[in-house]
């Protein structure tokens, strides 16, 4: 029997795997099949009889959720499997791993500790693989930021985000989808924890085209200067460690009222969650009028399903065609 054929093969490693019109388009998908979705607009027929295998190597709450709620609400069926339940566990080749899920269903999602495997994933794969998380980019979240910052500040033109601690897999996916769209950001990190010089350097590239502009800094006090968003995650990722040393030189990128008071008078907070109140940010901060974390995990949901059918289907605005 001959190999089934598929279309699409785009794969989301990072978020700059779409160009800047691409990632603008997906959002703004995003935002109509949000709207639709409140106002009770049937979307089973999107994903009706597709299936997504959800491949975990990391626990995830936001992640997990919104791909498997998300294909359930546009009629496909998701799979949940770690790493348990495939014999990854026992030794199969991440490349066996690919070719063996991509005779049994439509796309792959991914969340791994190392971005090579994900890379790996998708070079045998032959079909669509998104990255749910790597210890390089985090580029569903990233996007699905967007989204949550242009509903609430109307744009992305003209508006800075400051990112505050470790430049993890979190802060590479806000300069690529920052860039990719038109939003300055700038991130502030203590030595110990910069950013990947490629990724700032491909943003950068992206933002010559879009008008943003890309900046390192190491004051926390001068990246949140009048700016619009003030963005933080946690200072330990899963599977990680830090010194004390480390952790101690992070205090200072600690997002509180003060650091709130000197960004801009309307400036939003947002974190990718989970959130360790009391450390990279106050509660007081999380959970006070200025916070929109709860809106930005909502927006994975209604991201991740823009991103689902134009993968799988030719019912949506062939974004990625």
């Amino acid at each position: 029997m001959a190999v089934p054929t598929i279309t699409k093969t785009f794969h989301l490693l990072t978020d700059d795997d779409l160009t800047p019109a691409q990632a603008t388009a997906l959002i703004d998908f995003a935002a109509q099949l949000k709207a639709d979705h409140y106002a009770g607009k049937p979307q089973h027929h999107y994903l009706a009889g597709k299936t997504l295998a959800m491949i975990f190597q990391k626990p995830s709450t936001r992640t997990r959720v919104a791909f498997e709620a998300g294909m359930a609400q546009l009629g496909g069926h998701a799979l949940y499997l770690s790493t348990n339940d495939l014999q990854l566990g026992r030794g199969e080749t991440i490349a066996d791993t690919a070719r063996v899920l991509s005779r049994y269903v439509n796309a792959i999602m991914a969340r791994v500790y190392k971005h090579q495997d994900i890379v790996e994933l998708a070079a045998y794969a032959t079909v669509p693989v998104i990255n749910g998380l790597s210890d390089l980019a985090h580029p569903t979240q990233g996007l699905a930021d967007m989204l949550t910052v242009k509903e609430h500040l109307g744009g992305w033109a003209g508006r800075t985000l400051a990112y505050l601690g470790c430049a993890n897999n979190m802060a590479h996916s806000l300069v690529l989808s920052g860039a990719l769209v038109g939003l300055n950001v700038r991130i502030a990190c203590p030595p110990h924890c910069q950013p990947d010089p490629a990724i700032i350097a491909r943003a950068q590239a992206i933002a010559q085209q879009t008008g943003a502009t890309i900046t390192v800094l190491s004051d926390p006090w001068q990246a949140v200067q009048g700016v619009d968003i003030v963005y933080t995650d946690v200072w330990v990722s899963m599977g990680q460690s830090l010194s004390q040393e480390a952790l101690d030189a992070l205090q200072a990128y600690q997002v509180t009222e003060e650091i709130m008071a000197a960004a801009g008078p309307g400036a939003i907070f947002m974190h990718c969650l989970p959130m360790y109140r009391g450390q990279e940010a106050t509660a007081e901060v999380a959970d006070g009028s200025r916070s929109v974390i709860f809106d930005q995990a909502e927006n994975r949901l209604h991201l991740h399903k823009a991103l689902l059918v134009e993968l799988l289907s030719d019912a949506g605005p062939g974004i990625l065609k």
